[in-house]
């Protein structure tokens, strides 16, 4: 295993990471790189959380999603189809309350967790006039931010899709103590956890000037590995994320 392995993910995700981390014997420390807050005006989101009825699915595009959007909410028999891209958010849906038998997620086992592989298991619950929300983070105004694919792939197949900003994504602001630790991490073999490529446009722009040419990395994306290597990070692998890949990969580079 690497000398130590920075997880980027937000705090209350970064926690759980560094325990398995830690529980199998890896040094590990929590750099997070996203802040995740409250909108400033949730009048939108408590006006959907009394309708969900409306729509035959709730699309989450994270574990953040999941515990924001259901924060303070009972849970009745009418809720929706639940949708998540990979197991951190079927995680944080369970811990919210939804049963286990109204998620749709990708396999465990999948190749990849993203809106792709997710719609190649839903596409057959959308039709003309089906209607899925998106629960999704915003900026820092509150307007939502992401990927469009999946949305133009359920009005393609004739479905209708809404929006609601569940959380705001911030950039942090790092002090001395995790300056210094970034630096570090630049140049003695740590090897970054990405799971954002926000976190890396975050984490250069809090540093900017510095080289990441000597840096390792391991994202759970090849888009976000795109990105590490755009932003300069000498050595990047690719494994999803929650799977033995991922534990592989990091452990390739000791």
């Amino acid at each position: 295993m690497p000398s130590r392995v920075i997880v980027t993910r937000p705090a209350r995700e970064a926690r759980r990471w560094i325990a398995e981390w830690q529980g199998a014997g890896v040094e590990a420390v929590a750099l997070p790189l996203i802040v995740i807050d409250a909108v400033a005006d949730d009048a939108e989101l408590r006006a959907v959380r009394e309708r969900l009825a409306d729509w035959s699915a709730l699309m989450f595009v994270s574990a953040a999603a999941a515990a924001n959007f259901f924060e303070g909410v009972t849970l009745g028999d009418s809720l929706p189809r639940c949708w998540a891209t990979g197991p951190g958010t079927v995680r944080g849906l369970r811990e919210a309350g939804v049963p286990a038998a109204g998620i749709d997620a990708p396999s465990a086992e999948a190749a990849q967790f993203d809106s792709e592989t997710l719609w190649a298991d839903v596409r057959a619950q959308v039709g003309p006039g089906t209607r899925v929300l998106i629960v999704r983070g915003g900026n820092a105004a509150g307007q939502p931010i992401g990927r469009g694919w999946l949305a133009r792939e359920i009005e393609a197949a004739g479905g209708q899709i809404d929006t609601v900003v569940a959380y705001r994504r911030l950039a942090p602001s790092l002090g001395e103590s995790e300056r210094q630790l970034a630096t570090a991490a630049a140049t003695d073999g740590s090897v970054w956890l990405f799971s954002s490529g926000e976190a890396i446009a975050n984490l250069c722009a809090a540093l900017p000037g510095l080289r990441w040419d000597q840096a390792r990395a391991v994202a759970t994306h090849p888009r976000i590995g795109d990105a590490a290597r755009a932003a300069g990070f000498g050595s990047v692998r690719v494994a999803p994320s929650g799977s033995a890949a991922l534990n592989a990969s990091i452990e390739s580079f000791a």
